[in-house]
């Protein structure tokens, strides 16, 4: 059996021209064409593609929103967006969506099957500049997290250290020789440094960063 691919894109030429090139291909197999991102949520529940071509900018419900909701409800079909925008206002909320892959429409046809096929293998695709996009912003949010770091008072990080190895205020108080009414000023300020909303959150951030082994 092929690979079922579904079309989803709100222009008619754009579904037709993939679609009469895909077709030529022995291995994939086009099952359905959706015109805006809520009749590719419906068609994806019923059809069960193994693959979508997803437009980013469609009516009704645009690309993001749909991903979300399939790979939600149905995680195992894969989703590649292909789109005209490699910003990275669009490229990050598209993979932390679901999408597997992130191609523009110029994208040669012999690449284009060659990244349905290497997503359907598991593997992540991304044009260049949208892999350009998602670098810059994992380097500028590790870069705000070091200078939220840099914030606390040697006392705040060794309280976040006790946190994330987890120990209770009373632990960390007969650890660090303070009484357990400081501890709680230092966990409430180092939350606020380092914005937030609970211990839990602050254990996580400190494995992330480095912070304990």
């Amino acid at each position: 059996m092929g690979i079922r691919i579904l079309i989803a894109d709100d222009h008619h030429v754009v579904r037709r021209g993939l679609a009469f090139f895909l077709k030529t291909q022995k291995e994939i197999e086009i099952i359905g064409e959706a015109g805006n991102g809520r009749e590719a949520v419906e068609l994806a529940r019923t059809l069960k593609p193994d693959l979508i071509l997803m437009d980013l900018v469609m009516p009704e419900m645009d690309g993001i929103q749909a991903t979300k909701m399939i790979k939600t409800e149905i995680p195992e079909i894969k989703i590649m967006m292909l789109t005209s925008f490699s910003d990275q206002d669009h490229v990050i909320p598209a993979l932390e969506a679901g999408a597997s892959g992130y191609q523009l429409k110029d994208i040669e046809p012999d690449e284009l099957i060659n990244c349905i096929k290497k997503i359907m293998s598991g593997e992540n695709q991304l044009h260049p500049k949208a892999t350009s996009h998602l670098l810059a912003n994992l380097s500028n949010k590790e870069s705000n997290e070091r200078n939220l770091i840099d914030q606390l008072t040697k006392r705040e990080l060794d309280v976040l250290r006790e946190i994330a190895r987890g120990k209770s205020n009373k632990e960390i108080a007969s650890s660090l020789f303070i009484t357990e009414k400081t501890v709680k000023t230092h966990v409430s300020n180092l939350l606020s440094k380092l914005e937030l909303a609970d211990r839990t959150q602050a254990a996580l951030f400190a494995v992330k960063n480095h912070l304990v082994e």
